[in-house]
């Protein structure tokens, strides 16, 4: 006899928030708070990984190929907005920083 779903079990409404991506001129921010740096951001992606796996059973990603991602909601972390977090423009010169450079320390000469 095959059996329903269990009576008690919860079924919790999914709210999806479309937030626009940032790219090289734009970014975040909170229209609420004003923050700029934190946010609580959840995708769903579908992916095609390449697998090394050695002989004790570990594994190691090698490759990973996007097929698919969906941004589903961008929270502010520290005024838990919803809905209030936007598209604003970069600071001038901003669009140049690449990837290397965040989080860098300017007074520490480079190559070091």
């Amino acid at each position: 006899m095959i059996s329903a779903a269990p009576a008690n079990r919860r079924i919790y409404p999914r709210t999806v928030t479309s937030a626009p991506l940032p790219d090289a001129t734009t970014r975040w921010r909170c229209a609420r708070c004003g923050n700029l740096t934190r946010f609580d951001v959840t995708r769903r992606a579908r992916t095609r990984e390449f697998l090394h796996l050695d002989l004790a059973g570990g594994s190691v990603v090698e490759e990973r190929e996007v097929l698919d991602e969906v941004l589903e909601s961008v929270h502010c972390r520290w005024c838990d907005g919803v809905d209030t977090v936007e598209l604003v423009p970069r600071l001038d010169g901003a669009a140049d920083v690449g990837p290397d450079d965040v989080g860098s320390d300017p007074l520490r000469a480079p190559g070091r």
